[in-house]
């Protein structure tokens, strides 16, 4: 009987909620919705309470409620897990409501927003660099403040998430045996986060991006990308000491000076062969100047015999006298 006395009370009261929930968002009393507003908040019926504190934003502006409204509503509001909602909430209360003691914890709780609403590293990262900048803004104006003990620990944690994903991007060049790009991306990810604790990783996909590339080089390309992975595979076995990372390093070098060699031969092979193929063209290149040089003296020869034939003809044709006349002029 008792049990069913307690489920008549809740009933009740639950019903009684919900009468005066529904009478404060009919009602224009603006008192009378601050209180059903701030009951709802007590009681952490947190989208009962936003609905009402958005109708009381315009009823209560220029009042001593309307910096209490704007702070419960963005504290409702973070609760709800609307996190970039209230980040604008609690930004907006710091900057309007200056002389606020609790101005302090509203730029705090606007910054731990931004870190909440900071979306999976393998989704569009905006939001993330939002959160650190306003996570820095706080660090900035409020150094001395105990809510920045833990401000560095998040940025930290904001900037591994930047680093991971740009991390992951750069593996897929690998995968898809992409490695030239594999290798540039690898690079970058280097310059934009030079403490990132990925590095070791990092230089193992280089490492093997860079054995790939130079296994695998167009010939014009192949001396200066061995090259460059042997001396490669050195620089990582010196900073990554007794891993398995300068262990694969030690490793993929074997190989690539044992391929610098093959090239090497193949190298003098390729110089004999183009010396050969020189040679010859030089040789054929002389016998077409002979042959262009006998052409133009028959031409010039030829051509000379022709005039001299026609000064011959031109001669006989001045030497020869006109032909007697025949006839008389009849008198």
């Amino acid at each position: 009987m008792k049990k069913y006395f307690l489920i008549f009370v809740v009933a009740l009261t639950v019903a009684s909620c919900n009468r005066n929930y529904d009478k404060a968002m009919k009602s224009a009393d603006k008192d009378y919705i601050l209180k059903i507003a701030n009951e709802q908040f007590e009681k952490k019926k947190w989208a009962n309470a936003i609905a009402l504190y958005e109708r009381l934003t315009n009823l209560v502006a220029g009042t001593d409620d309307a910096a209490n409204v704007v702070f419960n509503s963005a504290y409702a509001n973070y609760y709800d897990e609307n996190y970039k909602l209230a980040g604008h909430q609690f930004k907006n209360f710091s900057v309007t409501f200056t002389d606020d003691p609790r101005k302090e914890e509203a730029a705090y709780m606007s910054a731990l927003c931004y870190y909440e609403g900071s979306m999976d590293y393998n989704l569009d990262q905006s939001s993330t660099e939002l959160a650190i900048n306003e996570l820095q803004n706080f660090l900035n104006n409020y150094p001395n403040s105990e809510r920045s003990k833990n401000i560095s620990q998040l940025i930290d944690e904001l900037t591994y998430k930047l680093e991971f994903k740009a991390y992951e991007n750069a593996k897929q060049y690998v995968k898809m045996a992409e490695y030239k790009a594999a290798v540039v991306a690898f690079d970058n990810v280097l310059n934009d986060f030079p403490s990132t604790k990925l590095r070791p990783q990092i230089y193992g996909y280089q490492m093997k991006s860079k054995y790939e590339l130079a296994m695998n080089s167009l010939y014009s390309l192949k001396e200066e990308r061995l090259d460059n992975a042997i001396a490669f595979s050195k620089q990582l076995e010196k900073e990554l000491p007794g891993t398995n990372y300068a262990k694969d390093a030690a490793d993929y070098r074997t190989k690539l000076m044992r391929e610098k060699e093959n090239f090497v031969v193949l190298q003098k092979q390729e110089e004999a062969r183009k010396a050969v193929l020189t040679a010859k063209q030089k040789v054929e290149e002389e016998k077409m100047s002979a042959n262009n040089k006998v052409q133009t003296q028959m031409q010039e020869q030829d051509a000379a015999e022709k005039k001299a034939m026609q000064i011959q003809r031109d001669s006989a044709t001045i030497a020869t006298p006109p032909p007697a006349a025949t006839f008389k002029i009849q008198r």
